[in-house]
């Protein structure tokens, strides 16, 4: 699990602020020019910068892989000129096109010394370049506004390794995290990405937050005391609950009620319940495991002292000392007991789990100003301008904002993600409808399909020594013809469909080699990315016309042109495999007045590869029913 507790600090500085100059570049001071966005794992050891020396812009970060990553450097490793406290001469205004034209340009370039010597800067170690929203419990540094913030200064670079949010195993399936460890490692990492880019607190003007979803918590009202731990959405602590309500008589009869009534209608709000499905991931089941086995939590909730929230809920609360109780659309549609076509809590699914409908907190736009966080935790009020969920905050980071729009992550877990628009699509064989975000009247609908252990499996191999390094995988891979019949079936997280099933290595040989075993790791997610992909095309009645895939995986070119082949569909790659956190900075930046509309958001999208079929599909189709057939027999294991 990814936390994906991704902040976007904006610092309050204007785009007039930024100036070229013909020839050389020259700053204010002898200073070294750089540029930092989105880089996760950067961190730079700056100075206080006065106002006239630090300035915003519009770009890209330079190449993301995992791996040692280059930092941001000077195009053509331009020298410094002017001297301090002085404005260079022959100043020339940079606009929107020039700003991204240099920035463009910025990415491996030289970076001259504060003597002028050309140096080239390499962060050490390893750069973690997985999504939020799955399952290496990560909180990983803010990144500093959406754009490029450009600043004059002599900087040594080094890398920041992200913040491990250790989970807690009380018993077998049970996942928990610490609330107090997590706010106190949220609140740090904040403080120290403003310190490290030389920013103040007064500086920042606004604060969005993308959050993993599912995770959550209730607490005291009036105390604010947790009744217990986060409960993850990995936890399975609810898949007897789960599997008895699937089998249940009682879901045949709310399927068959709310078909009909769909049928006679036509009303989209009763599509979603004809295909209600419990998951384990969900926190509905869990939620009602909480009331029937925590006293304190059920006697609250009776007193109408009890809150539910997920974790961006619960942060926003903590942030505003208990003044504010709220969520967005896009986090409440994925806890599975909101309904995302009335935009409400579901009270007939409260009733028929138990859960009382006092807990829950009142549902807000995504972009939106929730008020300012309490000036004794930063120093400053800082404005809480978005919260998003960490798949929809990546949807709207990549500029789906179409209908027929779809995003594939590939990071710890893997999410399918398709913009429907204004209609809402659900599906018995897995998929399920999202509110992707609502901004003032706009309201944009996601169809969602979700497969376990992309990520997860590939660190897994490594644990166990099938290699060194990530970047090996793809090599290994191709070293072989195929993988010799070896299948591997992905099963260490909860399964959506099966909660019980296990990940399993089938058609081992003498002559299986570490080749072949990492090269059907890797198959393992392209046939699944295939199987998600032929559903939602059955399914969902709208034609898809871009693809963009982002998360970890997504640096692994074996994976994303298999799953090109499979699908025969071109895929684009941005350059930052990262995008919730690109999401959360539109989205408060949105909200915030800095940019005015979605359009000039897509004048920001900086594609690295685009992945174009190169294999007919039918080729890969004994391998991939050989898979299928170990598939079924890791079923209810």
């Amino acid at each position: 699990m990814n936390l994906g507790l991704l902040p976007m600090l904006v610092p309050s500085l204007c785009p007039s602020d930024l100036y070229t100059c013909p020839g050389e570049v020259e700053a204010a001071a002898p200073y070294v020019a750089f540029a930092v966005f989105g880089v996760p794992g950067l961190k730079i050891d700056v100075p206080t910068l006065p106002r006239a020396t630090a300035a915003l812009a519009f770009g890209s970060p330079g190449p993301s892989s995992v791996g040692s990553q280059e930092a941001a450097g000077c195009p053509g490793g331009a020298r410094v000129g002017a001297r301090r406290g002085q404005r260079p001469q022959a100043l020339t205004p940079l606009g929107f096109s020039s700003a991204r034209a240099l920035l463009s340009r910025v990415g491996t370039g030289r970076l001259p010394g504060g003597n002028g010597t050309p140096v080239r800067l390499r962060p050490r170690g390893h750069l973690h370049c997985a999504p939020p929203g799955t399952s290496q419990r990560l909180l990983r540094p803010p990144v500093l506004v959406p754009f490029a913030l450009v600043a004059c200064a002599r900087i040594p670079l080094q890398t920041k390794q992200p913040l491990l949010v250790e989970s807690i195993y009380p018993r077998p399936g049970w996942v928990e995290l610490d609330p107090e460890v997590l706010w106190s490692q949220f609140v740090g990492v904040i403080k120290e990405a403003v310190q490290v880019a030389g920013l103040h607190m007064r500086q920042i003007a606004g604060l969005g937050i993308s959050t993993q979803r599912g995770t959550f918590i209730t607490w005291h009202k009036r105390t604010g005391k947790p009744f217990h731990n986060f409960i993850s959405w990995q936890d399975s602590r609810s898949a007897e609950l789960v599997n008895s309500w699937n089998k249940s008589l009682l879901l045949k009869v709310v399927h068959v009620i709310f078909t009909i009534l769909h049928f006679l209608t036509g009303n989209d709000r009763y599509l979603a319940p004809s295909f209600l499905t419990f998951s384990t991931q969900q926190a509905s089941m869990k939620l009602s495991w909480v009331f029937k086995n925590i006293y304190e939590a059920e006697e609250a909730a009776k007193k109408n002292n009890c809150c539910f929230g997920t974790i961006d809920t619960w942060l926003l609360y903590r942030l505003m000392v208990g003044s504010v109780y709220a969520t967005d659309c896009s986090n409440a549609s994925a806890t599975g007991i909101f309904e995302p076509y009335t935009k409400c809590w579901s009270p007939t699914l409260c009733s028929l789990l138990s859960i009382p409908t006092s807990i829950y907190p009142s549902v807000k736009d995504t972009s939106f100003n929730f008020g300012s966080a309490d000036s004794e935790i930063f120093g400053v009020p800082i404005p809480i301008m978005a919260m998003v969920a960490d798949q929809q905050s990546a949807m709207f980071g990549e500029c789906c904002f179409h209908p027929g729009d779809a995003k594939l992550t590939m990071g710890t877990g893997g999410f399918w993600n398709v913009n429907t628009g204004e209609r809402l699509f659900a599906s018995w064989r897995g998929l399920y409808p999202l509110i992707g975000w609502k901004i003032g009247e706009e309201v944009v609908y996601l169809t969602e399909g979700c497969m376990s252990d992309v990520g997860t499996a590939i660190k897994w191999a490594q644990d166990i020594n099938l290699f060194t390094n990530v970047d090996e995988t793809e090599k290994m891979a191709r070293s072989v013809v195929d993988s010799q019949g070896v299948c591997f079936v992905p099963g260490f997280q909860v399964s959506v469909n099966d909660p019980y099933l296990c990940a399993s290595f089938m058609g081992l040989k003498p002559s299986t080699t570490r080749n072949h075993l990492v090269r059907a790791i890797l198959e393992s997610v392209a046939f699944r990315n295939k199987q998600l992909y032929d559903i939602i095309v059955k399914d969902v009645r709208i034609p898809l016309q871009n693809i963009r895939a982002d998360g970890g995986v997504s640096n692994n070119s074996f994976v994303m042109q298999m799953t090109s082949d499979l699908i025969n569909k071109k895929i684009e790659k941005p350059a930052n495999a990262d995008m919730s956190s690109l999401g959360a900075a539109f989205l408060a930046g949105l909200a915030s007045g800095f940019w005015s509309d979605k359009e000039q958001l897509k004048k920001l999208r900086r594609i690295e590869a685009v992945f174009e079929p190169q294999k007919d599909s039918e080729e890969y189709k004994p391998a991939m029913d050989t898979w299928l057939q170990a598939m079924k027999r890791s079923l209810r294991w």
